[in-house]
């Protein structure tokens, strides 16, 4: 029977005393700051634990990441953890890995084939039905309280290859249909930015020459809604008028809501399911029994409480 359990702390993901080396780790990406976090809480729990662990760069194609799993096998590797690039693509990942009787773990990514994984695989990530959720109810309220009843919003998306971006987006939409928005909110557009700061400037300073007027953007993740404040700032827009949200709450998203230009952002424990996810390999590796689906909580955000998460990151 599969199991699926919420893990309400960190403590009991990253509590192991086993052991294990040469286990390959294949990323989606090197160059994101909340995947940096990720991979260096990989990194830091096999250090601390004294494991061997060789990380890779997708460098955000599928065919190299394919590649990596596949050398990977060939090396002989105790187990593999992957970040999939594009989490439709997973299945090829799953058989090569079963093929050779080798544990997998995908982290922070859900992968397509997720409810169907061979029993020496895992998934270890954040229940993202939680992080649009939170971003966009905080948001309404926002608007609510500053005597709003209706507003126009735009909405910045990830890659649309990916499952977080899908489902974030899609919570969005579930809290106006589900009546849990205290304002009307009319979605002007919605394009994707690709996690992408600097495309995410590009898409905001397009938008912002059509002349629309606006109340907010609701942005996939932080770096999309620190683009977007970028673009407004250099447009000369005053950020007290406008609401803008984002998930994972970076470094880079609490200093901007320090400084008043971010309004909400979820946190997203990276180093918590880095670290997760290498106690799974390793327990796999040993032939342990592990949960196939491994929650870390999303935590709301807002100015009232981002002092306390300026140092989880």
């Amino acid at each position: 029977m599969r199991k699926t359990l919420l893990i309400a702390g960190i403590a009991s993901l990253l509590s192991t005393t086993a052991m294990a080396e040469g286990i390959g780790v294949s990323m989606a990406l090197f160059d994101d700051n909340f995947l940096t976090v990720l991979r260096n809480g990989i990194q830091s729990q096999a250090d601390s634990s004294g494991l061997k662990v060789q990380i890779e760069d997708a460098q955000n194609d599928v065919a190299k990441q394919l590649d990596q799993i596949n050398n990977f096998i060939a090396s002989g590797v105790d187990a593999i953890i992957v970040n999939p690039v594009d989490t439709s693509a997973t299945q090829a990942m799953s058989d090569a890995a079963a093929a050779a009787n080798i544990p997998l773990v995908y982290v922070n990514r859900q992968p397509v084939n997720v409810d169907t994984l061979p029993d020496n695989q895992a998934f270890v990530a954040s229940n993202e039905v939680e992080s649009g959720t939170l971003e966009t109810i905080q948001l309404c309220d926002n608007w609510a309280a500053e005597g709003k009843t209706d507003v126009n919003v735009y909405v910045m998306q990830g890659e649309l290859s990916n499952q977080a971006a899908v489902q974030r987006t899609q919570d969005i939409y579930d809290v106006i249909e589900a009546g849990k928005c205290k304002v009307k909110v009319n979605v002007i557009d919605q394009q994707t930015a690709n996690w992408s700061r600097d495309q995410a400037q590009t898409l905001m300073t397009n938008w912002l020459s059509t002349g629309t007027a606006f109340d907010g953007v609701i942005a996939n993740n932080d770096e999309m809604a620190i683009g977007a404040i970028q673009s407004m700032k250099a447009a000369g827009i005053d950020m007290a008028k406008v609401q803008v949200g984002g998930v994972d709450a970076t470094q880079d998203a609490l200093a901007a809501m320090q400084a008043g230009d971010l309004d909400v952002t979820v946190f997203q424990n990276a180093a918590a399911q880095g670290g997760g996810a290498l106690d799974a390999a390793v327990k796999l590796a040993k032939g342990e029994a592990v949960d196939q689906k491994v929650y870390v909580p999303f935590e709301l955000v807002t100015p009232t409480n981002v002092a306390d998460y300026a140092s989880k990151n």
